[in-house]
């Protein structure tokens, strides 16, 4: 029925950039809040990033601020994560998430794994 699947992910040194991206089907998300987190090794599922349906308000975790950048691309149903200055404390699978119609994160992708080296 409804899938998120991410793609984009792979290995990077510290210091260079990913571009992960989310692509989902089964439903339209244009009014949906769309977010992005990650689970490391040995960690807990943690909240990475958002941005709302009008694409007016984003959030991001303090550890990543002024290196991730989400965006969407509604017509495509899409939702991207552009990551830059890549440290190895990124090293996570990264999973795409969808609100539902009363507002929690109801749709979830299958992770990509994103591995920085030192």
């Amino acid at each position: 029925q409804v899938q998120l699947v991410e793609s984009g992910g792979g290995l990077v040194q510290a210091g260079g950039s990913l571009r992960l991206s989310c692509a989902a089907s089964g439903r339209t998300f244009s009014r949906s809040t769309m977010g992005w987190f990650r689970q490391g090794p040995g960690k807990e599922r943690e909240f990475v990033a958002a941005e709302d349906w009008s694409s007016s308000n984003t959030f991001y975790a303090d550890s990543v601020k002024g290196r991730f950048t989400i965006s969407r691309e509604n017509a495509k149903n899409t939702v991207y994560l552009q990551m830059n200055s890549l440290i190895p404390e990124d090293t996570a699978v990264y999973y795409c998430a969808a609100t539902g119609n009363r507002g929690g994160y109801d749709y979830w992708g299958q992770g990509t794994q994103v591995t920085v080296s030192s």
